[in-house]
């Protein structure tokens, strides 16, 4: 059973920063691409970065130079580093698997999800 965990979310000031998490289980972690979208209310979720089987990243360009996708085969864990937070980017965060050693970056693409983690950053 597939199971996703996100972790890390919570309140900041814009210019702040945060660390997500996303804890996987149920499959052969790093034989997948692993992403992290988001939505906000009223928005369709977006993509945010993705990151493949050998560590090649795609990155939004709306938080391009901000965020930083990463992963820990060891850990079976995604990380989502979030620096320099603007209001903006406040949206509920999830963390994505899918079934192929490549990325896109629309959610589509994406077989499983997570419950998500909530951001929200104040001006």
């Amino acid at each position: 059973q597939v199971n996703l965990v996100e972790s890390g979310g919570g309140s900041v000031q814009a210019g702040g920063s945060l660390r997500l998490s996303c804890a996987a289980s149920g499959f052969t972690y790093s034989s997948y691409c692993m992403g992290w979208f988001r939505q906000a209310p009223g928005k369709e979720r977006e993509g945010v970065a993705v990151i493949d089987v050998k560590g090649g990243t795609l990155v939004a360009s709306s938080v391009k130079g901000r965020f930083t996708i990463s992963r820990d085969n060891g850990k079976n864990t995604l990380y989502l580093q979030m620096n320099s937070l603007k209001p903006e980017d406040t949206a509920m965060y999830y963390c994505a698997a899918r079934r192929a050693s490549y990325c896109y970056l629309y959610a589509d693409a994406y077989n499983y999800w997570g419950q998500g983690t909530q951001v929200t950053v104040s001006s």
